[in-house]
């Protein structure tokens, strides 16, 4: 039988961070003030700025780092460079915290080890909060970063990394993920196997590419893999 991998992206499929990386900012505004620094409203209104300065972030404008840096500026610190390893240490301590991981993980992946499917994670964000992530589900095998990587999902080059991790051909990977762009379409774009996991039961995007397959739970991963895969 042909070799098989099965994929997954991290938060909201195999966790649930609970903003994580907005907590640890917000716990850093104690710092702000020990440095002289001031708050820019409320902590809903620092929460909207936050998430604001997250998504620039994650859509590539500047690395984890320099968005804590910017944090702290913004806020009328002029000495921003120590907050970096405080963020970092406090995103990383809050993840046995307030990091949930999908029910019945580490049955589904012992199933999958069992029908000798091999598992991998290609997931945004910056290491190593999300091998901590990883590790926080009961997932043990390779975990590809964007910030290590170089390249960001959606975009093809980081489904190629994982296809040159796993050596495999693309079509014999099956990928997991919630979003229908940075999920769904990167991993087509890319000659993946995609899967949509919609727990929410949300309607797909008419105008995007479909699927190979939709999911509502991560165990069903075990029916697709009978059904497809297998």
């Amino acid at each position: 039988m042909p070799r098989r991998a099965v994929a997954f992206d991290i938060d909201h499929t195999l966790v649930v961070d609970n903003k994580i990386e907005r907590i640890a900012f917000l716990r850093l505004l104690l710092r702000v003030d020990r440095e002289g620094g001031h708050a820019l409203g409320t902590l809903d209104e620092e929460s909207v700025a936050i998430d604001a300065l997250l998504d620039r972030q994650r859509n590539g404008a500047f690395s984890i780092d320099e968005a804590v840096r910017l944090f702290a500026r913004d806020r009328g610190v002029t000495t921003p460079g120590p907050f970096v390893d405080d963020f970092r240490s406090i995103a990383l301590s809050l993840v046995d915290e307030i990091v949930v991981p999908v029910p019945g993980m580490p049955r589904l992946l012992a199933s999958l080890r069992e029908r000798g499917i091999t598992t991998a994670i290609l997931t945004n964000g910056w290491s190593p909060l999300q091998q901590h992530k990883a590790l926080r589900a009961g997932f043990d095998g390779p975990v590809l970063v964007s910030a290590d990587i170089g390249v960001s999902k959606p975009q093809p080059a980081a489904f190629a990394a994982l296809v040159e991790r796993l050596s495999l051909p693309a079509s014999s990977i099956w990928y997991v993920g919630e979003s229908p762009v940075t999920d769904v379409v990167g991993a087509l774009e890319a000659g993946l196997r995609a899967v949509w996991y919609n727990a929410e039961g949300r309607r797909y995007p008419t105008d995007l590419p479909p699927p190979d397959a939709e999911i509502r739970d991560l165990q069903d991963v075990e029916s697709l893999l009978a059904s497809k895969i297998s």
